[in-house]
């Protein structure tokens, strides 16, 4: 049975060692979803409190009665299962709150996969968790993905904005999506079966703006054999999606107000007025109140279009989206090259990589820097790792520690510029965590000894002294 509500999911497994859970993780993949691993309850602690993680199967070993406090914070982000020697059908475990159930450590994976499946559709539209059973993240899911608070709180209005007929203004930097929104509004929208016209007010001549959006008459201008319709006449019953609305010239910005307000156009030399029945929806980089305040935008257009307002935050306001959208962008590049699941994955240090960069180009830049990865990808790899990615980023100002060869090329990368302390701090950070927390290995990896370690570890408010 296939079961595309998992595609974009995201599982954590926990402990078990390198080999344990591996056909469920595969079974994952091949469902669309996306999976990381960590080896302590600790780091699971610290995915779901900084990444989006749906479920998290954990080995029952790694957590006793004092981590109950650890299954609560788990539990609150995401669906719990923890694997056990025998289910919990046998009476042998103990119910812990806040695990959705026990399941045996050989599980079926497509079992797993249905046991989540149900999970997630018995409780859609009731958790109050960010996961995709979140009833809005549900119902924008085939439009959007996301799971931050910044965006879901920018996109909260967004069925009832859908819902209404009025005009909507929708601001945010280059590539943060401007007109992915205008279209769900377009499609959520009574008007959806009409038609959806897209025209970037910036990218046509200012001589030719005005034909474009409004059409001209027969005889217009030398040139002008036939009639032809504009863009208004064109949208009708449907949507007009007016793009970068603070490019277009000022004496046009008189005409598209008294549109606005008449809802009647006049082709370009044309003397009867025609009826118009479009929605209008402009979209703006720059800040129109500035622009009002500074002569180039009229105030009084401004406020006819501000009526409802949606503002898209850049992707380094929502960092809890950037690896959730650079698997999928992963995805669908795979797929498009006619490579089958399961996709290579972007290992831990990656998606470190990733979330830390200022992504100026926004969720465009993103979509086309792991498009250039996957395509570039040697064909046998199974993870992207950093050195993967920094021949397409242009922002990272990074450089790999020398251990990267002790990690299967999976090198700790640290900004440059960064204090010598600071730097050491994280190279035995992520040296700690990358030999499970084992401090004779870790100093083996350093070349220091145990005791100078623990004295770092112990200066650094790491452990207690």
């Amino acid at each position: 049975m296939a079961h595309p509500e998992l595609s974009g999911l995201t599982l954590l497994i926990a402990g078990g060692g390198p080999d344990a859970f591996t056909a469920v993780e595969e079974a994952f993949k091949g469902c669309g979803g996306a999976v990381f691993r960590v080896d302590v309850p600790e780091d699971a602690l610290r995915f779901v409190a900084h990444r989006a993680i749906d479920v998290v199967l954990a080995d029952a070993a790694l957590f006793d009665t004092k981590t109950q406090e650890l299954i609560d914070s788990l539990a609150q982000k995401a669906v719990v299962y923890l694997a056990t020697d025998s289910s919990k059908g046998d009476g042998s475990e103990i119910f812990t709150p806040g695990v959705e159930d026990y399941i045996g450590k050989q599980i079926d994976p497509q079992r797993f996969i249905q046991m989540v499946g149900a999970r997630l559709v018995k409780h859609q539209g009731g958790s109050t968790a960010l996961t995709v059973t979140d009833p809005l993240i549900n119902k924008l899911r085939p439009y959007f993905l996301f799971r931050s608070p910044a965006m879901r709180e920018a996109l909260e209005n967004l069925p009832a904005i859908a819902a209404s007929n009025q005009t909507v203004l929708i601001s945010g930097e280059t590539g943060t999506g401007k007109e992915i929104v205008a279209r769900a509004i377009h499609v959520l929208s009574k008007r959806a079966g009409g038609p959806f016209m897209a025209v970037n007010c910036g990218a046509i001549p200012e001589g030719l703006i005005e034909g474009e959006l409004f059409g001209h008459e027969k005889g217009a201008f030398t040139g002008a054999a036939k009639t032809r319709k504009g863009k208004f006449e064109a949208a009708s019953n449907g949507t007009l999606f007016l793009d970068e609305i603070g490019d277009m010239p000022l004496l046009l910005q008189v005409r598209l107000l008294r549109v606005l307000e008449e809802r009647h156009i006049y082709r370009v030399g044309g003397e009867r007025p025609v009826p118009i029945n479009v929605r209008v929806i402009a979209a703006t980089r720059i800040g129109l109140k500035q622009a009002v305040a500074d002569g180039l935008f009229r105030e009084d257009l401004y406020y006819r279009l501000n009526i409802l307002r949606i503002h898209l935050p850049p992707l380094w306001q929502r960092v809890e989206d950037i690896a959730y959208l650079a698997f999928h962008f992963l995805g669908r590049a795979f797929a498009e090259m006619g490579i089958h699941p399961p996709y290579p994955h972007l290992s831990p240090a990656s998606i470190d990589l990733i979330e830390g960069l200022p992504w100026k180009g926004n969720v465009r830049e993103l979509r086309n820097v792991m498009t250039r990865v996957a395509t570039v990808l040697p064909h046998d790899t199974k993870q992207v790792l950093p050195i993967h990615l920094t021949p397409h980023l242009e922002d990272a100002e990074l450089r790999p520690c020398i251990l990267e060869n002790h990690f299967n090329g999976d090198a700790i990368y640290i900004p440059i510029g960064t204090p010598l302390p600071e730097a050491e701090d994280i190279i035995i950070r992520e040296t700690l965590k990358r030999t499970g927390n084992n401090r004779t290995q870790t100093a083996k990896v350093l070349k220091i000894g145990l005791r100078t370690l623990r004295r770092k570890l112990s200066e650094g408010g790491q452990i207690d002294p």
